[in-house]
């Protein structure tokens, strides 16, 4: 039986999720999709985790999109029950890739070798990254004519500056671990082939603090970007001094300290996302179908 496009793993308080398809470069196709955003989904739903790893098999992290599911996607006639599920539920994309959907607990990024394309796309919405000395990173959509579809046109500038994202953006030329770790982009760089280990030791150092604390810091760091409300996120403290998630029910040692929840924070900005994510999907798949079709002519 073949394995899964993508490795679920659960090992104690830690969620270690591995892009499984080294013969395609880890490029995601909507398996991956499909298998990525259900595994957001667990880490946020089981209690008992406490951070996420994401990580890919082989020596390389991510190639990005699979570019031959756009023109199965676009021609509406599913070949697979992960096409049809994708094609059903649009979101599933943009959740996939850590666009639209935020894990209320952490995810640390490891990457070895090269991650191009998708592969940065979905790096920024990691909150700590890990990479080899020899990792690379870039989005590189330009040079295949194509537009990031993963947010990168917003995040990149906000988490790294304007100049060097726009020339990122424009140009698509790699940046090396060292330049990444200058400019912030990334936390650690470490030798080849560590980088899943120390990501280990990050998230178990993690899972040692207290959970609900966890949960406020990284809800309030991923949900005050300029497109979220700008009115005061909701608090609730019940009589007793604890601290309660408006979105659901928490269980921690964590008392007495307000929780900013992430469904509290960008409700607005994610339902307005959403209603328009169908029509930007609809309208790059187009876009990028054409300059695959007009590359593949000359």
């Amino acid at each position: 039986m073949a394995e899964p496009a993508v490795i679920v793993e659960k090992d104690g308080h830690v969620l270690t999720v591995t892009l499984n398809r080294p013969e395609k470069r880890n490029a995601v196709n909507c398996e991956v999709m499909c298998r990525l955003y259900d595994a957001w989904k667990q880490l946020d739903e089981d209690d008992d985790l406490r951070a996420g790893i994401l990580t890919g098999k082989g020596d390389t992290f991510c190639a990005g999109m699979d570019l031959s599911e756009i023109g199965k996607l676009m021609s509406g006639k599913p070949d697979n029950e992960w096409m049809q599920r994708v094609m059903s539920d649009m979101p599933i994309i943009y959740g996939a890739w850590l666009k639209t959907y935020r894990p209320t607990k952490p995810v640390i990024l490891a990457v070895e070798g090269f991650a191009r394309a998708g592969g940065t796309e979905i790096l920024q919405g990691t909150d700590i990254r890990v990479a080899g000395e020899s990792a690379l990173f870039g989005v590189t959509e330009v040079q295949r004519g194509l537009f990031p579809m993963a947010g990168s046109t917003v995040r990149l500038r906000r988490q790294i500056g304007y100049a060097v994202a726009a020339e990122m953006l424009i140009c698509g030329e790699d940046l090396p671990a060292k330049r990444a770790y200058e400019l912030g982009l990334i936390n650690h760089v470490v030798p080849d082939g560590q980088a899943l280990a120390k990501a280990k030791e990050i998230a178990a150092r993690i899972a040692k603090n207290g959970p609900l604390a966890v949960k406020a810091i990284v809800a309030t760091t991923t949900s005050t970007a300029p497109a979220a409300s700008s009115k005061r996120p909701a608090v609730r403290r019940d009589s007793s001094c604890r601290a309660r998630s408006v979105s659901r029910a928490t269980r921690s040692n964590d008392s007495c300290w307000p929780v900013l929840t992430a469904g509290t924070l960008t409700m607005s900005a994610s339902k307005a996302a959403l209603r328009s994510n169908s029509e930007i999907l609809a309208s790059s798949m187009r876009c990028s179908s054409a300059s695959i079709q007009r590359s593949s002519a000359a």
